[in-house]
């Protein structure tokens, strides 16, 4: 075989490796099937009572009797129970009527459970097009469930009662931060027949899409109160219902994910959360994601917590946390506390409220190199205050970074092309005889100092960093809606006159006659068919992607011309001595 056509299947070999592994990853993280809920099924109950106990699991009693520690008075660590049976019950007048909150961030419905059952993002609009209509993220309505619930269980906890849930009274249907307020804060109160009072307290910070849960309990009898917090987020599976890919029907990972004591950051999708999913962590979180946005519960980092996640009779799925059992002292008081995020997933923030919380923002497996990555378009965007143009100078700066091996590759292609006259003169007079032209062209390699390989190799390097860069500009929320200039108004959809794609089938048809000319004729018009086999693709890509390939191909058009100058004027300088 002749080098040359070595370098060429070396480069084929290269872009099939490259595709294959975008295969395995859409595969991996976005091809997740998930049954839809079955909705009359989810509907039949309008409050969503909470599941009965799994067969064979331990409630917190039984645990505390299978204690080693012969200290009878001490509080079990973990709650590996769940929340007992719960009968169902009726809403009532005070039932049907939702409380609504508003912040500069969220729109928040809650049910007289104190469960989320609504929650819209008024920063982040469903799309341009609709500038004024929130994106929604939490939602229940007949044909979508995704829903937010928490509680108090274990022996004394108020959700474990025969009666059912408890219903919860607030002091007005809408609660309104106010300008210039930073912290807004909606009580909802319960007391039962026997004194026991309890305030279900979510907090609303300006400018921020956590909410803190606090639980202040008033303890009145003699006896101390044992009660567990656990948090819910229930969802039907499959893409939310306003959702449109951003173009060739690439489908992000849906699903859920969970940190553990194993893997700072572990995807359960909707078919394992079919069979059943547990996990005790010290700390931790849990989440449902989508793409840009995810709705997350962050219990306290002190303590040990159950996680777990299955899928309801119903056809939904359910993951939750339980914590420890919590002493509530008799005569006194006691506050149990968690974070529930719902908002985009915006790493520095995500970052701050719990450990490995911004894994959410999933870079597959070159993530160690799409963070920094991520982090020096972030400072650029701070330079140059568009996105856009962020894109195009992030996309220099790792070309600068990528020189020395870009340049040994032009080095060797604009070697083979100068030498291409005699390399043909070689094939036509040893056509019949393949050893002995495989035999002369090594000889020519070899008085030319050329390297047949040097144009590959440095090319498969330079491929982590470009797929890395890809994801970074697929799963960042902040390129939503970004616009760039003059027609393209959002850099995460598709251009709207394919003016990007177009340009970027040029610049690679006019990289393509920079190359050498393949030696055999199939190979020669395979690769002039590339170029518009790309275009066709990139057609369907979001604007970012797209403005990204385009100026790295300008940029190595450029490079590649510089190199070959370079290369022309040696050969003519040493031709003239």
């Amino acid at each position: 075989m002749q080098q040359t056509e070595i370098i060429r299947y070396a480069l084929l070999a290269g872009l099939l490796i490259t595709a294959y592994l975008l295969v395995l990853a859409w595969n991996q993280d976005f091809g997740s099937g998930a049954r839809p809920a079955d909705v009359d099924a989810a509907t039949a109950d309008p409050l969503f009572d909470l599941d009965s106990p799994a067969p064979g699991v331990p409630d917190p009693e039984r645990l505390a009797a299978e204690r080693t520690d012969p200290a009878d008075d001490e509080v079990p660590d973990i709650v590996a129970g769940e929340v007992p049976t719960l009968a169902p019950e009726t809403p009532g007048p005070a039932q049907e009527g939702l409380i609504r909150v508003r912040t500069d961030t969220l729109n928040v419905w809650l049910d007289r459970r104190g469960d989320l059952v609504k929650v819209t993002l008024p920063g982040h609009p469903v799309s341009l097009d609709a500038p004024d209509v929130p994106l929604t993220l939490l939602d229940r309505t007949p044909n979508f469930i995704y829903v937010a619930q928490s509680g108090l269980a274990g022996p004394d906890g108020v959700d474990a009662r025969p009666q059912g849930r408890p219903t919860f009274r607030a002091e007005r249907d809408l609660f309104e931060m106010a300008p210039g307020e930073d912290e807004l804060i909606v009580p909802l109160v319960y007391e039962d027949e026997d004194g026991k009072r309890v305030e279900k307290r979510f907090i609303f910070i300006r400018g921020d899409y956590a909410v803190r849960l606090e639980y202040h309990i008033t303890n009145p009898h003699p006896r101390p109160l044992r009660m567990a917090l656990y948090g819910q987020i229930r969802r039907s599976g499959g893409q939310p219902p306003d959702y449109s890919p951003p173009g060739m029907g690439m489908r992000p990972y849906i699903g859920a994910a969970f940190t553990t004591e194993d893997t700072r950051y572990k995807k359960v999708s909707f078919s394992d959360l079919a069979s059943g999913w547990e996990s005790r962590v010290r700390g931790g979180w849990l989440a449902m994601l989508q793409h840009y946005f995810l709705a997350a519960w962050i219990p306290e980092s002190d303590a040990e917590h159950i996680y777990r996640g299955r899928q309801r009779p119903d056809g939904t799925y359910l993951i939750e946390f339980i914590g420890p059992v919590v002493q509530v002292p008799a005569s006194g008081t006691e506050v149990i506390a968690a974070t529930f995020y719902a908002g985009p997933k915006i790493q520095s923030r995500l970052a701050e409220i719990s450990d490995n919380l911004n894994l959410t923002v999933d870079y597959g497996f070159l993530w160690w190199i799409s963070v920094p990555l991520f982090r020096v378009l972030d400072f650029l965007h701070g330079i140059a205050g568009n996105w856009g143009v962020a894109i195009i100078l992030l996309t220099l700066l790792v070309k600068l970074a990528l020189y020395p091996l870009s340049a040994a590759a032009y080095r060797s292609m604009a070697n083979m092309r100068r030498v291409a006259p005699e390399m043909k003169r070689l094939q036509e007079r040893y056509s019949e005889d393949r050893q002995k032209l495989s035999q002369e062209m090594m000889n020519l390699y070899r008085k030319e100092k050329i390297n047949p390989l040097g144009g590959c190799l440095p090319l498969l390097l330079q491929m982590p960093v470009f797929l890395a860069l890809y994801w970074v500009l697929y799963e960042s929320v902040e390129l939503r809606h970004a616009p760039f200039v003059l027609w393209i108004d959002d850099l995460s959809a598709i251009d709207p006159f394919f003016v990007l794609p177009l340009l970027m089938g040029a610049t690679m048809f006019i990289q393509m006659q920079l190359n050498p000319p393949p030696p055999d004729p199939m190979q020669a018009k395979i690769m002039k068919l590339m170029p518009v086999m790309f275009t066709v693709l990139f057609l369907f890509f979001p604007a970012g992607l797209v403005l990204y390939w385009l100026t790295n191909n300008v940029l190595s058009i450029a490079q590649q011309w510089f190199v070959m100058r370079q290369i022309e004027q040696q050969a003519a300088a040493k031709a003239s001595k």
